[in-house]
């Protein structure tokens, strides 16, 4: 097999892969799926990934770090047009998170949200908060924004579904300066 097909065969594999556990989940989704979905034979996702965990692991990996960039007042703001409003078709409209939440009864898949979403997201938004529980307020701010696009694709409810992110700005920039007791802005540049 010629390098330039290895490359696509691996790319349509990882395209499968990413739709499958977007939509599925770890454990309702099995190699055969994938490979089906993709149109090769099943051994090589076992050749190019090793097995369906590090398939899994580098489809995942995708959760954007430059959120962190910018001004501290816009950093909600960029996390909502992130978590709400970015373009994830290929994961099937579905930001990468909610593939490892569907995939959370795995030890391994929670230590990574933690990891990934407490040690970075949260703790940016603690440190941004002024006063006493800082961290409380933080993780009640993350658990908001993620409940928001849970609600915006998953559930499809109709006025979050519909609204655009001018829409949520006020509200967001409104409940993110209350929770984090300094004025946030609801949009960004970014």
């Amino acid at each position: 097999m010629r390098k330039r097909d290895r490359e696509a065969t691996r790319a349509r594999l990882l395209e499968a892969a990413r739709l499958r556990f977007a939509r599925e989940g770890y454990d309702a989704t099995s190699v055969r799926d994938i490979a089906g979905d993709a149109g090769v034979d099943a051994g090589l996702i076992f050749r190019y990934f090793g097995n369906k965990k590090r398939l899994f692991d580098e489809v995942t990996a995708d959760i954007p770090a430059d959120l962190l960039d910018g001004p501290e007042e816009e950093l909600v703001a960029r996390m909502v047009r992130s978590v709400v409003f970015a373009d994830w078709t290929r994961y099937g409209g579905e930001h990468p998170l909610l593939a490892m939440l569907r995939s959370s009864a795995h030890e391994d898949t929670r230590q990574r949200i933690r990891e990934e979403v407490c040690t970075t997201y949260v703790r940016a938004l603690e440190d941004l908060a002024e006063g006493d529980d800082a961290e409380l307020r933080a993780e009640l701010l993350s658990a908001w924004l993620v409940g928001i696009g849970i609600l915006r694709s998953v559930v499809a409810t109709p006025a979050l579904a519909e609204a655009g992110l001018d829409d949520l700005a006020p509200h967001v920039a409104a409940v993110a300066g209350d929770l984090l007791g300094r004025p946030m802005s609801g949009t960004s540049d970014a």
